[in-house]
This record gives C-alpha cells, structure tokens and sequence, in this order.
C-alpha cells in the first residue's frame, strides 16, 4: 500500500491504495463517486470513461500509480451545479435508456468538444467508437452532441 495524492474534480485527495489499483477503484471505493461506471474490466465498452489531464481516459485499466494529473469525473464536468451543456442535451434529446453507459458517453464526448467545437458526425462517431450503448441510442447521443456543440 502506498499513498497516492489526486486531484479529482478540483478537489485534492490523499488516498491508500495497491500501485495496481486501477482509478476507477479508488474513485468508487476510496472516494465514493459512483458517476463512473464499471462495464467489461479491458477497457473496451467506455462505461468507465474519465478525463486525466483533459484526456479521455478508460479508469478500469489505469493504475492508480500512473495518473499524473487532475481527474475529473461526471460528478465533475458541471460548473458550480449547472449543468453541462451535454448534460443539458442529454436530456434534451432524451437520450438515456436504461443509463448505464451514460457517464462514460458524456465524458468522451466533453474530451472531443474540448479538442473539436464543431464536430462532424463523423468526428462523433470516432471519438465515441469505443463507447458501447446496449440500448442503442447512438443516432440521439449525436443528436446531443450536435446540441451541446451548438449545432442543431
């Protein structure tokens, strides 16, 4: 065990943890923020989507011991309670089915608008590629970021 210091939704966090633990662990375990979701453990569904350094990272694969920088979750991307304005498209465009894959949707595409403020469909469809939604709401998820990007 070791102590590791993070910086998680703008908030410093000392926090004991195996070097091997991955993030996504420390953040539901160690932290209880649960916004982020566990979905196939091989980073290929995206339900654990966070952003390390402004990155899209997937945290069930990333040890603890090899962030180096501020996380930010889901229950960090809204500014001071308001919504984000994917939040906002999100449900505007009723997106959401059973949820799950949500969290993980959202952040990839924050990490694309951040790096692209007018994404193509092709744009969105890249950078949410690794992101899975069993409901199939991936016409809305576009929908939404066209929104959220200002758009549609």
């Amino acid at each position: 065990m070791a102590t590791y210091k993070l910086v998680v939704n703008d908030r410093e966090h000392e926090v004991d943890a195996n070097a091997q633990m991955p993030l996504l662990w420390v953040l539901r375990d160690k932290l209880k923020l649960t916004g982020t979701k566990y979905g196939c453990g091989i980073a290929q569904c995206g339900a654990c989507t966070v952003h390390v350094n402004g990155q899209a990272v997937r945290s069930c694969v990333l040890p603890v011991s090899a962030v180096s920088g501020p996380v930010t979750t889901i229950e960090g991307l809204a500014d001071d309670g308001d919504l984000h304005p994917l939040q906002a498209a999100w449900i505007e465009h009723d997106v959401p089915q059973c949820g799950y894959c949500q969290a993980g949707q959202i952040m990839s595409a924050a990490a694309l608008l951040a790096a692209n403020k007018q994404p193509s469909d092709e744009d969105i469809d890249q950078a949410l590629a690794g992101n899975y939604c069993r409901c199939g709401t991936y016409i809305r998820i576009r929908k939404a970021v066209h929104t959220a990007a200002g758009g549609a």
